[in-house]
């Protein structure tokens, strides 16, 4: 047994690697996210917030429609009309309605969004440094492992799915 068992106090084995496996993904992301959590607190910043952040600066100056902002977020938010309110709200982010097509609004982060996110960037790479113990080699092999685990358990959501009827 991994160390999981004794970290989560947990007196018989487990039935199967693959159980073992699932605690521990599941106690390291709390663990990872909590500690996201943590490095950004002081901003004020929720994980969800730095992601919408991090995905506008890469969509650069034009923006990105509130769907496929929904779209690339690392992780679901149910609710991604009321991420972008708060972040509007805080100045972060602004909507704007193109002039050939005003039924489509575009989201795209304002400067203080932008130069906020250099040091949300700098907290988390300190955050991450934290594991920077494990050799490349061996983050590849992680990396590889956890890309294999998530194609596997999956479950696209409904319009998601539509998708990739429609590319299919």
């Amino acid at each position: 047994m991994g160390r999981i068992a004794k970290e989560i106090r947990q007196t018989r084995p487990f039935t199967t690697p693959a159980r073992e496996m699932a605690v521990t993904l599941i106690r390291t992301g709390d663990v990872l996210r909590h500690a996201v959590e943590s490095a950004l607190r002081p901003w004020g910043i929720s994980p969800e917030q730095y992601n919408v952040l991090r995905i506008l600066r890469g969509a650069e100056g034009g923006g990105l429609p509130t769907l496929e902002i929904a779209e690339r977020m690392v992780a679901r938010s149910p609710n991604i009309t009321r991420l972008v309110d708060k972040m509007v709200a805080k100045g972060l982010a602004e909507r704007k309605a193109p002039e050939k097509d005003r039924r489509v609004v575009r989201i795209s982060a304002t400067a203080r969004g932008r130069a906020l996110l250099g040091e949300l960037d700098e907290a988390i790479e300190t955050t991450l440094r934290k594991v920077s113990c494990i050799e490349d080699d061996d983050m590849a092999v992680l990396v590889r492992l956890l890309d294999d685990v998530r194609e596997r358990l999956v479950v696209p959501t409904a319009r998601e799915g539509a998708a990739r009827k429609r590319k299919g």
